[in-house]
């Protein structure tokens, strides 16, 4: 049996994960329930071409010695492990309250990428853009930074923004 994964929105290796289903064919209560709310399902694979952004925490001795000992007890494969781990299980917690003001604020929950040919029709329409994307934004290599200021009017990313350094430079007063 394949193993199926409901997922909350975009998160390169911390997966908002809701609740799992072993059958292919039918679907559980949890996985209908969630396509009702308008939530993607996908396998709980890494797909080639993914990428992550790292962090660093700073954690006192102490905890840092309980995550180790969890980690020798096997509750956990690695340090890794037990921090993703509660990253979901607070995503989870706080999943309606982000489900709300991602609506609230109208953010692009997911990847959202941004082509020269994007913005060169957003350009000959007169038009500019507010980009508000919960997860990554990405602006293609070959934007230049006079197309991006001519076209984007105001940058608010939570999670990750890819551009060039041009560019990101050139929006600098624009990024919030």
């Amino acid at each position: 049996m394949t193993s199926i994964w409901m997922v909350y929105g975009f998160q390169k290796d911390a997966f908002w994960m809701l609740g799992s289903c072993f059958s292919p064919i039918e679907r559980c209560p949890v996985t209908k329930r969630n396509e009702e709310r308008h939530m993607s399902v996908h396998e709980l694979r890494r797909k080639s071409g993914d990428s992550s952004e790292k962090i660093t925490i700073n954690l006192g001795v102490v905890d840092l010695g309980q995550i180790d000992l969890l980690v020798q007890e096997g509750f956990y494969s690695n340090r890794t492990d037990l921090i993703r781990t509660a990253i979901r299980n607070q995503l989870v917690t706080h999943a309606e309250v982000v489900r709300e003001t991602v609506t609230r604020k109208s953010f692009v929950l997911g990847l959202e990428h941004y082509s020269r040919t994007d913005l060169e029709a957003l350009q000959l329409a007169g038009e500019k853009l507010q980009i508000q994307v919960l997860g990554m934004a990405s602006i293609a290599d070959d934007v230049t930074p006079e197309l991006a200021l001519a076209t984007i009017e105001s940058v608010v990313v939570l999670g990750a923004l890819h551009a060039s350094k041009a560019v990101k430079a050139a929006l600098a007063d624009r990024i919030h």
